[in-house]
């Protein structure tokens, strides 16, 4: 059987497979580039060519060009590329999100991209996958990290525009425009009328363009008069806090929604009304749930809290060893900046 440093290899532009000659969300440009999401960290600009699942394509499209040479497959279907067998599987994370898993030779390895166990009223859930190999994120791979159901963080947010419109306040919901978003809309739908700003706005309707359903949210914008935004829903960028389009809707209470708001100190709060636990990544227990179930004898554990969550493995057990990539929260808040700029 061969072991995993024959069916992948670790490179300067990111996860190589030399049998497939293809990349997993690679940093920089390639031949061929097989895409685990659509975020701005994984999903880059430059392949020659693109695979993805089916929900990933027109976000992949969206962000990157019309004009990109991409392929998209659903779920839990095969392709063989080059000989290795490729499928996609649900990772929880963001919409069309995907862990990639390829076979050859009877070696599996499980490419987890970022991953959610917990099930939301948005994207498709995870879905446990066995493996030699496994390559997981540890975002939130600390023991403080650990997630309330979706319907109690639900009316957690439900009570706080409330409380809000009883003082006479906007509420302002701030979230990276893939993933989070279109959750906040999830978990908003019903509570009052929603405006998102037009990166989410635009985003949104290149995803229900292509078929797939999304709670109804209007667009905010400057030329919209007070009035019409007084006591209503927000939905906006991070990268909005402090701006002049924020400063003037009529009386605004900010929230900003991340799994780092679990820590009260975080500097993330500074300047905000709120903070709220909404995260698209698993916490501590599902990253060590989504491990266990893997079965994998090997265990590569990548950006966040690797260090930590690597010793902690295999003091349980399992083999397991850091692997630094150019994914995680810096930079995708540097790119998801990048990419929301001209809009904001």
């Amino acid at each position: 059987m061969l072991e995993d440093n024959q069916l992948i290899k670790f490179t300067k532009k990111g996860i190589y497979c030399p049998q497939g000659k293809f990349y997993l969300d690679p940093w920089y440009p390639v031949d061929y580039a097989i895409i685990s999401h659509g975020h701005a960290d994984h999903a880059r600009w430059g392949m020659k060519r693109y695979l993805c699942t089916d929900g990933s394509k027109p976000i992949l499209q969206h962000r990157l060009g019309a004009d990109i040479k991409i392929e998209s497959v659903p779920y839990n279907y095969n392709i063989k590329v080059n000989g290795v067998e490729v499928s996609f599987h649900p990772a929880g994370h963001v919409i069309g999100s995907a862990q990639i898993r390829l076979e050859y030779k009877g070696y599996v390895v499980v490419f987890t991209g970022d991953y959610k166990t917990q099930p939301d009223f948005i994207t498709t859930p995870f879905e446990s996958v066995k493996c030699n190999t496994f390559i997981t994120e540890s975002t939130f791979g600390l023991p403080i990290y650990n997630w309330k159901k979706e319907e109690i963080l639900q009316q957690e947010l439900h009570n706080w525009v409330k409380t809000n419109q009883s003082n006479n306040r906007t509420s302002v919901f701030l979230g990276y425009s893939l993933g989070k978003a279109q959750r906040l809309l999830s978990l908003l739908e019903g509570c009052d009328d929603i405006y998102v700003h037009r990166s989410i706005y635009n985003l949104n309707e290149a995803i229900t363009g292509s078929g797939m359903a999304l709670p109804e949210a209007k667009l905010w914008s400057a030329d919209l008069d007070k009035k019409t935004l007084q006591n209503k829903i927000i939905i906006a960028p991070p990268a909005l806090l402090g701006s002049r389009m924020l400063k003037r809707l009529p009386n605004p209470a900010t929230a900003i929604c991340s799994g780092w708001m679990q820590v009260r100190g975080n500097r993330r709060w500074q300047a905000v009304d709120a903070g709220f636990a909404v995260s698209d990544h698993a916490d501590w227990n599902g990253l060590i749930s989504a491990v266990k179930a893997s079965e994998a004898e090997q265990v590569y554990v990548t950006h966040g809290s690797q260090s930590v969550f690597s010793k902690y493995l295999n003091e349980i057990g399992i083999k397991a060893n850091e692997l630094l990539t150019e994914y995680g929260d810096e930079a995708l808040a540097k790119a998801e900046a990048e990419t929301d700029k001209e809009t904001v």
